[in-house]
């Protein structure tokens, strides 16, 4: 029977930086999944595929270039499925090779099937043909993951009612869809999709949608969506959805009856723990699959670990491979850094996309924080004219005391990159002087910091003068 140092449960973002890094400190690693699933969610059907997508479907469509152009102008008149595929399925593989090829160079053993606990160190891992391979561990991390949830009382098919794995398979670009669920995948999808120029309906049972960001950064997003013909439904939520010849008919608790060529329901993500015997090791999960883990990624039991989308939010690929790497160090007793805090960065890749770094308005009101804005927007910025860009923006909170940045939040092109200057700024104690007296290269986008930080200052200046 085969022993490891450390066995992981899941090849996805997480698992990989947690095998890599036990590795790394020459300890003998393996990481078990199914030999279709290698990268997991994330490089299959999750964040690589659709952000793929993204790409594609804003190169064929033109969509950025119109404001130069004219809201006529598109690369391509026929978008087709195999337009926006082709491409993804090509980043897929590459991806895939890479990560084998990384397991490969640092040592760390690829298993294919899929594994249960027999007791807290004793695992058995079954692989496609139905064959059993027993192993012990002194260390595990389960990084399985999650899967779309999916309620019992819609009949998905993969072609007219779809999950948000099924979508990438679509046979043809709907004229028509609703999308059920306004989080971030809903969302994204959305903004996709009618960017295609498919008719979109967002229905969601909340108020509003993507409540964790900057209200005025998510009405901006808002009202892009609605120039591209997305219409809301917020604070509705789905009664049925019935499937007709001609397409589906999404019936509403209020009654209003919603037709479209496809359904997309994106009503959450299930922790994939079913088939683990988490009881065996001494260990539960919570109703929609997820695990409880302490601040530096134990469960209950003290070996064990959990890291990535199975313990719940952010369940972002940049987080979980940080959670996976602090998990493998801290099994071995080498040394992280501070806890994995405040300064994670959020991306949400709608069209436009959005992105953030620290607090929001609302939480620093509500924590009666004084703090002042400084604001920039991409139509004052010489790049922003030449992207045709003229919707972005972003915002500076500042502590009005102290001068310190609070929060970043930056909507438009390139907002997933640009956080990380905000970020980098925070994380090194930095205030809003430094933006203020630092150079940016012209014409960039990165300028727009400097524009919001004067901004800022002028603000609380002119407080000053108004107190003196």
């Amino acid at each position: 029977m085969e022993h490891f140092d450390l066995l992981v449960i899941g090849s996805g973002p997480a698992g990989q930086k947690a095998a890599i890094a036990a590795a790394k400190l020459g300890k003998r690693a393996a990481v078990v999944d199914k030999r279709d699933m290698v990268g997991g969610v994330c490089i299959n059907t999750g964040t690589v595929p659709s952000k793929t997508m993204r790409e594609a479907v804003l190169y064929l469509t033109g969509l950025s270039q119109r404001e130069l152009y004219g809201q006529a102008y598109r690369v391509k008149d026929d978008i087709t499925v195999s337009d926006l595929s082709s491409r993804t399925q090509h980043v897929i593989n590459r991806e895939v090779d890479v990560i084998r090829n990384q397991f490969s160079r640092n040592r760390v053993a690829l298993l294919p099937g899929t594994a249960s606990f027999l007791d807290s160190h004793l695992i058995e891992v079954t692989d496609h043909l139905g064959q059993r391979t027993q192993m012990t561990a002194d260390k595990v991390v389960i990084a399985v993951g999650t899967k779309p949830a999916r309620p019992s009382t819609v009949e998905f098919d993969g072609a007219t009612i779809v999950d948000s794995d099924q979508i990438l398979n679509m046979q043809h670009v709907p004229t028509s869809m609703v999308v059920v669920g306004a989080g971030v995948i809903g969302i994204e999808y959305a903004s996709m999709f009618a960017a295609l120029g498919t008719k979109v309906t967002v229905v969601e049972q909340r108020p509003r949608m993507l409540d964790f960001c900057d209200l005025e950064i998510v009405e901006a997003l808002k009202y892009q969506l609605r120039d591209l013909a997305v219409t809301f439904r917020m604070g509705e939520s789905v009664h049925t959805v019935e499937k007709h010849v001609s397409g589906t008919l999404t019936i509403l608790e209020s009654g209003k009856k919603i037709p479209a060529d496809t359904v997309l329901y994106s009503a959450g993500r299930q922790g994939v723990t079913d088939l683990l015997h988490l009881e065996n090791a001494g260990l539960s999960a919570d109703p929609r699959g997820r695990i409880s883990v302490n601040n530096h990624f134990q469960t209950e039991v003290d070996h064990i670990y959990a890291v990535g989308d199975v313990i719940g939010f952010p369940a972002l690929a940049a987080t979980s491979m940080e959670q996976g790497r602090r998990a493998s160090y801290h099994a071995f007793g080498e040394p992280v850094g501070g806890e994995l805090g405040r300064l994670q960065p959020i991306g949400i890749y709608t069209i436009p996309e959005i992105s953030y770094v620290g607090q929001t308005e609302e939480q620093l009101t509500g924590e009666n924080v004084p703090f002042e804005v400084g604001v920039s927007r991409y139509r004052e910025l010489a790049r922003g004219a030449i992207l045709g860009d003229s919707y972005g923006m972003l915002k500076l909170l500042v502590h009005a005391e102290t001068r310190e940045l609070l929060g970043v939040h930056v909507f438009g092109t390139n907002a997933t990159e640009l956080v990380h200057i905000g970020q980098t700024v925070m994380g090194c104690g930095g205030t809003v002087d430094y933006l203020v007296d630092t150079v940016f290269n012209y014409p960039t986008l990165a300028e727009s910091y400097k524009v919001a930080a004067l901004d800022a200052v002028n603000k609380m200046r002119a407080i000053a003068n108004v107190t003196s």
